[in-house]
């Protein structure tokens, strides 16, 4: 027993002397060197669960599992195939990623200091969702009286990125008459829909999926059938304003509702992205108190 715990001791001995080994010769040219590429991975991931291509890299990392396990196991067939398989695999990543790709360098260009990661306070999230809920309750209002057509998508829980890459990135801060611009008939993005992400215009000019439903009032044309199929296609709140009788309606879960003004509008909207974002501040502020509370228990 006591040869058994003198090898054990050994071997951590030498692995701590290892590990001090390399940690003294780590200088800070490494240091950044990690940070860099670490930086890389996360916003690869960060882009990647935006769009449907998170289903795609699960697949890889499937293929990978398995290339792995057979190299294990001595499968000589499926190691030679996955060997030939992965070895056109950087040129096949290019190919089918070149959306991904072309948006992450683009988003590199027009890139500032708030979209490296700079949190916001709960309060700072909330003011920012209450003056678009103000700007897009203010412009449904004025389209409505002059019956201009529009269709704006809150972003909830549901990434839209791959929404947002059939029209053009705004990224700009709502504003009553940017809104109203967007959408007047002469404008190049009106025929579209308008992409609200975290309380910003995001995008415009985007093209969302029809609803399947064929049961559907023959009053309600295209921008109606939009709204209800994005809102079947994800947790987004999708506001209508129609083009032909001016009426503003919130298309949510599959479900639209009619009937809105501005003040109906701002009420409903701020039920439906407000309280949610009371709600995830609840969850997060919960996270961090049950994680502070399981280190003081220990």
């Amino acid at each position: 027993m006591d040869v058994f715990w003198s090898s054990v001791a050994d071997f951590f001995t030498t692995l701590w002397n290892q590990i001090i080994v390399v940690f003294s010769t780590i200088n800070i040219v490494d240091v950044l060197d990690i940070i860099a590429v670490a930086f890389i991975i996360y916003k690869g991931i960060q882009l990647v669960r935006e769009t449907r291509a998170q289903q795609l890299l699960k697949g890889i990392v499937i293929l990978l599992i398995i290339f792995l396990l057979a190299q294990w196991l001595d499968m000589v067939s499926l190691s030679w195939l996955l060997t030939k398989l992965f070895d056109y695999a950087i040129i096949a990543v290019v190919v089918i990623f070149q959306p991904e790709i072309r948006r992450a360098l683009e988003r590199m260009g027009r890139s500032n200091l708030s979209s490296f990661g700079l949190n916001q306070t709960p309060d700072e999230r909330r003011q920012r969702m209450q003056e678009c809920i103000d700007a897009v309750c203010k412009a449904s209002q004025s389209m409505q009286d002059q019956k201009v057509g529009a269709l704006m998508v809150f972003e909830r829980g549901t990434p839209l990125g791959d929404i947002v890459n059939t029209g053009t990135v705004v990224d700009a801060a709502p504003t009553q008459p940017l809104i109203c611009n967007v959408f007047y008939p002469k404008s190049p993005l009106h025929d579209g829909a308008m992409i609200l992400r975290a309380g910003r215009v995001h995008a415009a000019g985007c093209i969302l999926p029809l609803t399947p439903n064929t049961d559907l009032s023959r009053e309600l044309g295209t921008r109606h059938r939009a709204a209800i199929g994005m809102s079947e296609n994800s947790d987004a709140v999708v506001v209508v304003v129609s083009e032909e009788t001016g009426n503003i309606s919130i298309a949510v879960n599959g479900v639209l509702t009619r009937g809105f003004n501005g003040v109906t509008l701002r009420a409903q909207l701020e039920s439906y992205l407000l309280a949610e974002e009371d709600e995830a501040d609840r969850r997060r502020f919960l996270g961090r108190f049950k994680r502070g509370g399981k280190k003081h228990g220990a």
